[in-house]
């Protein structure tokens, strides 16, 4: 159980109805920059210097409860193991009525929370929000990586299913991939009711790869992809997502051993108030 819980949570087990944060500090596969998994402690501590209250979304993490499940114990596992750790404690958080919000980690925690999501909301839509596309069928010699879990997350899906936003990076394959698929999106003037449109009133599951961000404002991630997207454009996107079923979500790839000024991990702190704030708000 980790000691110190997320600005000042109470809870440390699932209430029906309401999110709860579990951590799941995997890092196996870091292609670059190891030290994702290092991430959950790092966002809790620095998490008392940001408000409860959102002016973005004028909601207050005082009127909206949530839990707190701390991280699991992943060390010395196999990938396998892992995921297979992941995808049980997320069925048993949604077994208790609440809504998961995992924070890795590296990206590949998404494939199992995306599994176990799906057998309780079955036409579940994936927002995948990253500098990379993650797309490719194997790397490395491995199907299952930071580098290939939204091709696995598709296969899970099924077509029609997967919605990508802030992609910058990618093999010419992958770009070919998303085009005759159609997933990606660009992000600008009036893309939130485009947005809406291809959510079309169905319940949402995001992953967010923080270096969707620009490195201006978020250096502090293993691949770093110069431009992203800046916070504004965060805000605008959580302003869309606030009229959307939001039931479950992940944020990942924040490396605390390259925060040297801690601003990454307050930035990743505000983001999951935020997504707490949106998760409470669909009960």
């Amino acid at each position: 159980m980790t000691a110190i819980p997320f600005l000042g949570c109470s809870s440390r087990t699932v209430v029906s109805g309401r999110p709860a944060i579990l951590g799941c500090p995997l890092d196996l596969t870091s292609s670059y920059r190891s030290g994702s998994g290092a991430a959950p402690a790092a966002i809790r501590r620095v998490s008392d210097s940001i408000e409860t209250y959102s002016p973005l979304l004028d909601m207050d993490l005082d009127d909206s409860p949530f839990a707190d499940l701390g991280d699991l114990l992943l060390a010395g596992d196999s990938l396998e193991d892992a995921l297979n750790k992941i995808r049980e404690a997320v069925s048993a958080i949604l077994s208790g009525g609440a809504r998961p919000l995992c924070i890795g980690g590296e990206h590949t925690v998404t494939l199992p929370i995306v599994d176990a999501v799906k057998k309780v909301h079955p036409d579940v839509v994936i927002l995948h929000l990253d500098a990379h596309s993650d797309l490719r069928d194997e790397y490395e010699g491995d199907r299952l990586s930071h580098a290939t879990v939204i091709r696995r997350v598709d296969e899970l899906m099924g077509p029609g299913r997967l919605i990508q936003l802030g992609i910058r990076a990618g093999t010419k394959e992958e770009f070919s991939w998303m085009k005759q698929k159609g997933t990606l999106m660009q992000w600008g003037s009036a893309a939130d009711k485009v947005l809406l449109k291809r959510i079309d009133g169905r319940p949402v599951y995001l992953t967010l790869d923080i270096d969707v961000l620009d490195p201006a404002c978020m250096p502090a991630t293993g691949n770093p992809e110069s431009g992203g997207w800046f916070y504004h454009d965060l805000e605008l996107f959580f302003l869309a997502l606030n009229r959307t079923e939001l039931v479950a979500a992940d944020v990942v790839e924040l490396n605390p051993g390259l925060d040297t000024t801690q601003v990454g991990a307050i930035t990743a702190a505000k983001i999951v108030r935020e997504l707490l704030l949106l998760l409470g708000k669909a009960t």
